[in-house]
């Protein structure tokens, strides 16, 4: 049984070790270093997602609006970004922070502010309902995604996110060519 400080099952072998070894086999001289990494952060990303999607659903939020509503409270008072920075920083589509801001803004969540200096320019600012729905859920959801990662030690932990903060990094530069 895991404590909760690390050392959880450490496998020695598993279904990306046999994939990669299959394509070795049947492909002699094709790389396949990157299956190891790439093939396990998709595998996560998919458990993570799954999981995150039934956490959300136990809270009574889905991920989405959890994700516009967590972005403006971290922006700090007044809880307000403009579309486009909302945008970039949820990592949607203009179109999609659209949608998610009128869905939001119906549920009494947010509401659009107008630029003061520039007539054209909208804000999305938090409410005090949305504001109080986003308090209630972080904690609940933090605390139980720190028990997805405590099969890894704080040391290992900080390691991996070093690790994860440099891929992530060259991929958004690649993607920004």
């Amino acid at each position: 049984m895991d404590d909760g400080t690390g050392g959880g099952e450490n496998p020695s072998s598993d279904e990306v070790d046999e994939i990669q070894q299959a394509w070795r086999r049947e492909r002699p001289g094709t790389p396949v270093s990157s299956i190891g990494v790439i093939t396990r952060i998709w595998h996560i990303a998919k458990l993570l997602e799954d999981d995150r999607r039934a956490t959300m659903l136990e809270l009574g939020m889905d991920a989405s609006t959890r994700t516009l509503l967590s972005t403006l409270r971290r922006a700090g008072p007044p809880y307000r970004l403009s579309a486009g920075e909302l945008a970039k920083r949820c990592r949607v589509s203009p179109g999609a922070i659209s949608q998610q801001t009128a869905r939001a803004e119906r549920d009494g969540h947010v509401r659009r502010v107008k630029s003061t200096s520039d007539r054209r320019g909208v804000y999305v600012e938090l409410t005090e309902d949305g504001h109080e729905l986003i308090e209630r859920t972080v904690g609940d959801l933090l605390e139980h995604e720190e028990t997805l990662v405590s099969a890894l030690s704080p040391a290992e932990r900080d390691q991996l996110a070093d690790l994860l903060r440099i891929l992530l990094s060259d991929l958004d530069r690649r993607a920004r060519r």
